[in-house]
């Protein structure tokens, strides 16, 4: 029937980790490195969603029918996708920092190139 939905998971969010760094790696404009630690990021969350994805899997919910020994491996494991929520929003709050220091570059050094930075050393 085709690959199970957690593989296609786990693979678009290695392409889009792996999409990520090589942003990061090869662009020297500070706006494309922020897309690329954003890239990372998502890529991240949907592989943590994918391994706690189990397909053909319902909500962790206790049935009383079945019980708590039959349900628990037919159920999804809510505990990454809690994860990803509280994740996405530190993304985001790092995301908002990155580009206030985005800005605060453009102002002081009228490019948005990191190569303007070479003149701060430790």
């Amino acid at each position: 029937m085709g690959l199970p939905i957690s593989q296609i998971l786990l693979a678009t969010g290695f392409v889009l980790v792996l999409t990520g760094l090589w942003g990061i790696l090869t662009h020297r404009n500070i706006l494309r490195i922020i897309i690329g630690f954003s890239l990372v990021d998502t890529g991240l969350h949907i592989v943590m969603v994918a391994t706690g994805y189990i397909t053909g899997g319902s909500a962790p919910i206790i049935e009383k029918l079945l019980g708590p020994g039959d349900t628990a491996p037919l159920s999804v494991d809510p505990i990454p996708s809690a994860l990803v929520v509280t994740a996405i929003v530190i993304g985001f709050s790092v995301t908002a920092v990155m580009l206030s220091f985005a800005i605060r570059l453009y102002q002081t050094s009228k490019t948005l190139s990191i190569d303007a930075l070479t003149e701060s050393k430790w």
